[in-house]
């Protein structure tokens, strides 16, 4: 049975890119399920709020950027464009990458020491224990693959390795529980957790008859990637910025166990935006494949996933917004309950990530990539100014405040930018359900 279209979408495009949708959308709930009970529910009550602020602590999640140099988005719109390249692209990638968490690793162990220095309390992770997580810098180098599944809009084999990949991880965390160990075995398993992941993309790549001996480091192919991909890694970094540098501060002012409280609180809430990446990660190819030969059509479609993210998110929000005192009272210790409040909040920081998202594609289609690093400046700055003001005050609730204005802030900026100006206007009519509302007038007055 075909599947109904969408407006903006051919029957046929639609079919078959809903239907990768599916598979990454299938991945992404199996992998929200398991992370909910295990890691947002389960552990928490386990290890209480300080332990639990070590185990998320986010300074790896900072440096993601350098470690990747924004090589995902772009060398699956380089795949796209330029298919026989493949093994050099993806090899020039992989050299890129190793060499990314090289560079990764002393960075982070000079902001622990900064923090170390000029926090009015410790940090929460051990020195020891940010060692052992820094492993990951150069475990997720293969990660790569997953770019290659996404040109080829084989979103199925991405839900094999990533469901398959956490329910071991979560019967791992859940023998490790009953055994009672101690927070150091769980520190490690954030390292085989991505190291599972790995394992799982490169056996699937091998059923496709390929091998990742058969890639090749090009230097011209990794100059123009590392040319293109500069602004993309520094953006990665200024987004992890501003999603996790609250965590850090509330660690900083407020101590551990409102940094570990509040840890869980940021799980709860990002847990969820992996619907705009699965959305717009399964529509990118159709989307760039309208960009030059039919503009208009091209335009329309980012319109109408515009839209669709506001609706998808502000439902979400909605319902977080009424569940979350009756979650936190349920389903966690009571140390815990002051997040309630927190997560109320910060769910809507959602609606704007989401439209970040969808407009990110954009700037990577356009080849924006600078003005997709600036917006991502602006986040972070705006985040720390916020947290500054609001976190010796408001504590938790603050720190999800300025989480909320600064993704505001950050999607937003599109306005200021003469070339993305009018790009932005459309994502204003779609926050404010604009273009909807025109389609419902138009459609009743025919």
């Amino acid at each position: 049975m075909r599947i109904p279209s969408l407006p903006g979408f051919t029957p046929e495009a639609f079919d078959k890119y809903f239907k990768n949708t599916g598979w990454l959308m299938l991945a992404r709930v199996g992998s929200l399920f398991i992370k909910m009970l295990v890691t947002a529910l389960l552990l928490p009550n386990y290890l209480g709020p300080e332990l639990t602020a070590a185990l998320n602590y986010p300074l790896i999640i900072l440096f993601t950027g350098i470690c990747t140099l924004g090589t995902d988005a772009l060398v699956t719109r380089q795949l796209l464009q330029h298919p026989e390249k493949e093994n050099e692209l993806l090899g020039s990638a992989l050299r890129l990458r190793l060499v990314g968490g090289l560079v990764a690793i002393p960075l982070i162990y000079l902001t622990y020491y900064g923090i170390s220095h000029f926090g009015t309390n410790a940090p929460a992770a051990s020195f020891k224990q940010i060692v052992m997580m820094s492993l990951i810098c150069l475990v997720q180098a293969t990660q790569i693959i997953d770019s290659y599944f996404q040109s080829k809009t084989q979103g199925k084999y991405i839900m094999y390795v990533q469901v398959t990949a956490n329910i071991l991880s979560a019967l791992l965390k859940l023998g490790l529980v009953l055994l009672k160990a101690p927070i150091d075995a769980f520190i490690v398993m954030l390292v085989i957790d991505v190291l599972l992941l790995q394992v799982g993309y490169i056996r699937y790549y091998r059923k496709q008859g390929k091998s990742i001996f058969n890639w090749k480091y090009n230097p011209a192919i990794a100059r123009q990637l590392l040319a293109l991909g500069w602004p993309l890694a520094f953006s990665a970094i200024f987004v992890s910025l501003y999603m996790k540098v609250g965590q850090i501060m509330l660690d900083m002012i407020k101590g551990n166990s409102v940094s570990g409280i509040y840890s869980v609180v940021s799980q709860h809430t990002e847990s969820w935006f992996f619907i705009a990446t699965a959305i717009c990660t399964a529509v990118f190819p159709a989307i760039m494949n309208f960009r030059k030969n039919e503009p208009t059509l091209y335009q329309k479609r980012m319109t109408n996933l515009y839209d669709l993210m506001v609706v998808v998110s502000v439902t979400i929000a909605l319902a977080i917004t009424f569940v979350a005192p009756f979650l936190y009272a349920t389903f966690l210790k009571p140390e815990y309950l002051a997040g309630a409040q927190a997560l109320q909040v910060n769910a809507w920081a959602g609606v704007f990530a989401f439209l970040g998202t969808a407009s990110g594609q954009y700037l990577i289609a356009e080849g924006l990539t600078r003005i997709s690093l600036l917006r991502t400046l602006f986040g972070a700055i705006t985040i720390i100014i916020l947290n500054l003001l609001l976190i010796p005050k408001y504590g938790m609730v603050g720190a999800a405040a300025a989480n909320v204005l600064a993704q505001a802030v950050s999607t937003f900026s599109l306005l200021v930018f003469a070339k993305t100006r009018a790009q932005g206007f459309i994502l204003l009519r779609s926050l404010f359900f604009l273009n909807i509302l025109s389609k419902i007038v138009d459609r009743h007055s025919k």
